[in-house]
């Protein structure tokens, strides 16, 4: 029998480290990223996803969405975790490499347990201006 699980805690971060007593480090955590030009390279994030109260097999997917035009800049596959009891949790962790975004502007972080939308939440790009080219283009 499934019991459908919560999602604990859904984040962006820069880096993930595991120390040896089991707890997760999560350093970095973010809800923008900044570029000076677009299309801009984002090198590495890692979203960090923490399933409880829940019983069964699931499957997580995470896809990470323009809002303006809905392509998708990222997924991944289907994740496959169980739980075992109604006590136990499961973390899933998705490190992305080079995630290109074309403009600035928001995005949207979305989780889906077993094919539904369980959360989204944004994450805004941000161009940065040159203070010395704004100045240049003063004079």
């Amino acid at each position: 029998m499934n019991i459908r699980p919560n999602l604990q805690l859904s984040v962006l971060c820069d880096d993930v480290r595991r120390e040896d007593n089991g707890k997760f480090m999560l350093i970095g955590l973010f809800e923008a990223i900044t570029a000076k030009v677009f299309p801009a390279t984002h090198p590495a994030l890692f979203v960090v996803n923490r399933w409880c109260k829940g019983q069964g097999s699931f499957l997580q997917k995470i896809k990470i969405v323009n809002s303006r035009d809905k392509a998708i800049v990222f997924q991944t596959n289907e994740q496959a975790f169980e739980l075992a009891d109604i006590d136990g949790h499961h973390t899933l962790i998705s490190k992305v490499n080079n995630l290109v975004f074309t403009a600035p502007g928001k995005y949207w972080v979305e989780v889906a347990l077993d094919g539904d939308l369980v959360l989204n939440y944004p994450l805004m790009l941000k161009e940065i201006k040159d203070p010395d080219a704004s100045e240049e283009n003063r004079r």
